[in-house]
């Protein structure tokens, strides 16, 4: 049976809710409880919340709780949530009553009391102890002075348990009274000009304004915010202020110095948020605190499809782009005695808008070493230092690729086995365990990566290399394209260009191949493994001069004489498992003996 066909009366905060009637009550100024209509969906909704209050509820349970016969898409649930919040969430200052969850559902986070008594609830003025007392029919008999709540029960009795309940009234309203005033100091020091210091790469993400013509799409801009407060926290080493925290500013003026101070974080995102018709417009930028100085702003503009989805991918997007900014911004700040962290800031801003070239690996391996130098336990420092040195031997400008590769694993192993919590690490490891040949292993680790950061570009690359070595090819192209939606302006995005290049190359089509290899050139044209393929798939369509020229540059680049042959080639790379290697005999190292190179 239906946990909720039960009955029962739920109590929470100011609001009364009844199975039974299927009714929703305020309680006002003078303690009486007012109807509230509200939809027969939004009021299965919070049934089917109140029902689990501080559990999650996904999205699936859901859609089999409210629409069971019927198929509707998310936008229905996120129309219902925000209806809820319109009514629940009136006058509340600490946040939503109603938690998301960024892609797995919501959570009711007030603290509700249930009770399946049938009789009719009485509201009382507040007491004079300070209790609100929220007293049944059956309770109001049982404190009336020489009346029992059972007919066999001595007056006498029935008067004895008036003092207990006097004490726990006594002692519930010292605390609410403590916690009030605790809540209260808390929102006086938000309203202050209190300076607090500001920790490296900390920031809040303040409500995105809702500027659609019918102002109904706070729901949405809601969902980009708390989306967007979650994926930064996942970052390395950043302190994000909580969504329920931010929210004390919606509707106020933005003053990044105040903010700033008042929180303690050195940046501050702000942004809108505007429907029409069927498509959305969301706008972004981050500003320094300390100098109210605007560091970036963007612009994104999409047609709505799936309504869930596109709030993934547009919050997704702006963290990827703040990311590269927060980095950049906190290397160029000036200091005095540098740490261990801004060398790996420092190291960090040579891939942060630059692309992988000899030089920018050299100088990042560099400024990771001296982070490590002045802090050996930095599991920072270990982190980024190993994924310099794998993917400089994945990019070929590495001339002792077994010496980076053993250093790396070293590096990766040390800082897991520390504990870390940076999602970061997981993507190091597997990149160590693909050019180890351990593909399975290997997925495990990106799967991990994703699990922490959904939105982790790198991730997301490095599990489409993995799908493309173990032969998935049609799982490739896929994950290549949502990494590229993710980080558009990614400077590692060419080699999301070349795998999808790769992928449409070992299934025998050369003009599609070259047309990525071509768009993978414009930000990877020192990549010196871009050239080969070139040269496999210009030879493959007959235009050998252009393969030669392309195996030219390739031999040019590269840091040693892995070029010279077919069979020095094989034997220095990957190729994947036998029906991966088979592809590339047939494709691959075929248009590269059309292209001129030698067999041994």
């Amino acid at each position: 049976m239906d946990a909720r066909a039960k009955g029962g009366v739920f109590l929470f905060e100011a609001f009364r809710f009844d199975r039974r009637t299927r009714s929703l009550y305020r309680r006002d100024e003078v303690g009486a409880f007012v109807p509230i209509a509200i939809g027969s969906r939004a009021f299965e909704v919070l049934d089917v919340l109140l029902g689990r209050a501080g559990d999650l509820v996904s999205r699936d349970e859901f859609m089999a709780a409210v629409w069971p016969t019927t198929a509707v898409g998310d936008i229905n649930l996120n129309m219902q949530i925000a209806t809820l919040r319109r009514v629940l969430d009136e006058g509340r200052s600490n946040g939503s009553c109603i938690q998301t969850i960024p892609g797995r559902g919501y959570r009711f986070v007030a603290p509700v009391v249930r009770t399946n008594s049938a009789a009719p609830l009485i509201a009382f003025p507040p007491s004079g102890n300070g209790v609100d007392e929220h007293i049944t029919a059956d309770e109001q008999l049982q404190d009336r002075p020489g009346v029992s709540a059972r007919p066999d029960e001595p007056p006498s009795q029935a008067s004895r348990r008036r003092p207990r309940r006097g004490v726990i009234a006594g002692v519930i309203g010292a605390l609410l009274f403590v916690v009030a005033g605790l809540a209260g100091w808390h929102l006086r020091s938000l309203g202050s000009d209190e300076t607090r210091p500001a920790p490296r790469l900390s920031i809040v993400v303040l409500p995105f304004a809702d500027l659609s013509a019918a102002r109904d799409q706070q729901y949405f801009a809601d969902g980009v915010t708390e989306d967007l407060t979650t994926d930064l926290s996942r970052m390395a080493g950043m302190l994000v202020i909580s969504a329920d925290t931010a929210l004390t500013y919606r509707n106020k003026p933005i003053d990044a110095k105040q903010i700033g101070r008042q929180l303690g974080v050195r940046y501050v995102v702000e942004g809108s948020l505007e429907r029409s018709g069927n498509r959305v417009r969301v706008n972004a930028q981050l500003i320094d605190a300390a100098t109210d100085t605007h560091l970036w702003a963007e612009r994104f503009d999409h047609e709505i499809t799936d309504l869930f989805e596109l709030q993934s991918e547009i919050t997704g997007r702006i963290a990827v782009a703040l990311n590269l900014e927060l980095v950049v911004a906190e290397a160029s700040r000036p200091v005095e005695h540098p740490d261990a962290l801004d060398y790996v800031f420092r190291g960090r801003e040579f891939f942060s808008g630059r692309p992988p070239t000899r030089g920018n690996y050299q100088n990042a391996i560099s400024l990771y070493e001296q982070a490590l130098r002045l802090d050996p336990r930095s599991a920072e420092a270990k982190i980024y230092l190993a994924g310099a040195l794998v993917n400089r031997v994945n990019t070929g400008f590495t001339p002792s690729p077994a010496v980076d590769l053993a250093r790396a694993e070293k590096l990766i192993d040390e800082a897991l086995t520390a504990g870390t919590r940076i999602f970061w690490a997981h993507y190091v490891k597997g990149t160590v365990l693909r050019n180890k040949g351990r593909w399975d292993d290997a997925v495990r680790e990106f799967e991990a990566a994703l699990a922490s950061n959904p939105n982790s570009t790198g991730a997301l690359q490095g599990l489409g290399w993995c799908k493309l070595y173990t032969g998935s090819l049609d799982e490739v192209i896929p994950l290549a394209e949502k990494a590229i939606r993710i980080g558009p302006r990614d400077p590692s995005i060419g080699f999301r260009y070349l795998m999808i290049g790769y992928a449409h190359e070992l299934q025998s089509r050369p003009d599609e191949a070259i047309v990525w290899f071509e768009k993978a050139r414009g930000t990877i044209a020192a990549v010196p493994g871009l050239w080969t393929h070139l040269a496999s798939a210009h030879a493959l369509r007959g235009d050998l001069a252009d393969a030669a020229a392309d195996l030219a540059e390739a031999r040019r680049l590269a840091p040693d004489d892995r070029y010279s042959s077919i069979a020095r080639l094989r034997a220095v790379g990957l190729w994947g498992v036998p029906k991966a290697q088979a592809l590339f005999a047939s494709t691959y190292f075929a248009g590269l003996r059309k292209a001129g190179m030698l067999e041994q």
